[in-house]
């Protein structure tokens, strides 16, 4: 397996073990409201890397290779449907922004740990 299967498989593994990790936390020491602006903002990044993934998968996978064009307007889909999705959790006063953020970062969170697994396996690699 190479290092960019590698680097995803973690990655979205880890998305997961992050936002539940984190939601069990909140849930024991946050408020409701947190709690659930946590799981909706985690749901919502994980969701749409996922499909994302999906999305650059099938678009460049011969003999499907699809248009730039056809991955943009995907994308561009999927951000203006999350950005209705928050606005709507925020205005109606739904979720804490500042729990919506934090499970916003799950994937940042993920793939900087990714990151730093890698560099330590390359500077450990190196040093024997």
């Amino acid at each position: 397996m190479n290092i960019e299967q590698r680097l995803l498989i973690f990655i979205t593994r880890t998305n997961w073990i992050v936002l539940i990790g984190a939601s069990l936390l909140c849930l024991c020491l946050a408020s409701i409201s947190f709690t659930l602006g946590v799981v909706a903002g985690g749901l919502i990044v994980t969701v749409n890397f996922h499909l994302l993934y999906r999305t650059l998968k099938r678009s460049l996978t011969p003999p499907h290779i699809a248009s730039h064009h056809k991955v943009l307007a995907k994308y561009y889909i999927r951000f203006t449907v999350s950005g209705i999705i928050i606005f709507f959790l925020i205005s109606r006063q739904i979720v804490d922004p500042l729990g919506l953020f934090l499970g916003l970062s799950v994937v940042v969170a993920s793939i900087l740990l990714a990151t730093l697994l890698e560099v330590k396996k390359l500077i450990f690699k190196e040093a024997f």
